[in-house]
Parts: structure tokens; sequence; C-alpha cells
């Protein structure tokens, strides 16, 4: 019997779904999905959090690929960036087939059928 053992989502995925687990990510993620780049105000207008904190939520999305960031003069603006959500959704779609894979392994094993 094999001990081969694979990760549903492997490791290096973890700050990725980590970042997207924060509502204000997430908010600011919904934000910006219209593809228009935006600035730190305007991305901060009406939250009730800093620009400091904005620009903290930011660079997480950054460094996950989740937006980028183009400077603007002494501005800086960030756009979505779609390639994100393709890594997080093909990571999401990986463990969707291996628990499907799964539990037709378990069905075949108790002799279930559809």
């Amino acid at each position: 019997m094999s001990s081969r053992r694979t990760e549903l989502i492997p490791a290096h995925a973890a700050p990725l779904f980590a970042a997207l687990g924060d509502a204000t990510r997430l908010s600011l993620l919904s934000q910006l999905k219209d593809g228009q780049s935006c600035s730190i105000a305007q991305l901060t207008a009406g939250r009730g959090l800093t620009r400091q904190g904005i620009s903290k939520h930011l660079a997480v999305l950054e460094d996950v690929g989740m937006v980028s960031r183009e400077h603007v003069g002494r501005e800086s603006r960030y756009r979505f960036r779609y390639s994100g959500v393709a890594n997080a959704k093909g990571h999401l779609d990986r463990a969707a087939q291996q628990w499907d894979e799964a539990l037709t392994r378990l069905k075949i094993y108790l002799g279930e059928q559809d």
C-alpha cells in the first residue's frame, strides 16, 4: 500500500488564502474589481481606516498577486489582477478534484453505486 500523500492545497498557497480571509482585503478587491486603478485616498474614503492601514492591506494583496501597483507622480495607484483570482481558482479546482476522487474511491470501497 502506498503512503503517497498529496496536499489538497499546497502550503505555498497559504498566504494567498490568508490574504483572502480578511474582510477588509475582500472589500478592497471588490472595490477594485471593475478594472479601474484607484489611489490610496480613493480606497480609504468612507472606510474608517487610516491610509497607512489600507496601505498595509494592499501590500498583502500585492504580495500574493491579487493587485498591482503603479506609481503616477507621487501617487500609488492599485489595480485588480485577474490572474490572482485564476491562481486561487486553480488551487481550489485541484482540491475539489482530489475530494471528488477520494469520494469515488470510498464509494467503490464500500460497494456503493450512484
